[in-house]
């Protein structure tokens, strides 16, 4: 399910899917769902639903899971981009990358609040886990 507008369905698109048995939400890297991730992440907490986020700052703010990519590692990875073509290389010569580096977050006091059970082995892998 997908909203344009934010403010107004926000709230019944989240609501929906914790009407769903077995309900989860994945909440998507836009402007959008980045601009409302406080109200996002409050609803899902208050509906008891379970929620994967986008990226570290999610879960510092009480997401349950988040899994997405470094962003302080493509920041460090562009700026030798820059590097290069600072020293005379072509721009239209460097490869296009893919971030390699995910890092998955584990927010264990939104999971005790949930009423949920976070497995060890997922806690094991996790770089950060929030007590």
């Amino acid at each position: 399910m997908a909203f344009r507008d934010g403010k107004d369905d926000i709230e019944s698109a989240v609501a929906a899917f914790a009407q769903q048995p077995g309900g989860g939400l994945i909440v998507l890297p836009t402007a959008i769902n980045g601009a409302l991730r406080e109200r996002i992440i409050s609803l899902a907490a208050r509906l008891r639903l379970p929620a994967i986020y986008p990226f570290r700052n999610y879960g510092t703010d009480g997401g349950l899971i988040c899994y997405g990519f470094d962003t302080i590692d493509l920041w460090r990875r562009g700026a030798s981009y820059v590097d290069r073509i600072l020293k005379g290389e072509k721009p239209a010569d460097l490869p296009v990358q893919a971030p390699t580096k995910y890092e998955p977050v584990i927010n264990l006091r939104t999971a005790k609040a949930m009423g949920l059970e976070v497995p060890p082995t997922l806690l094991a892998r996790a770089d950060e886990v929030i007590e």
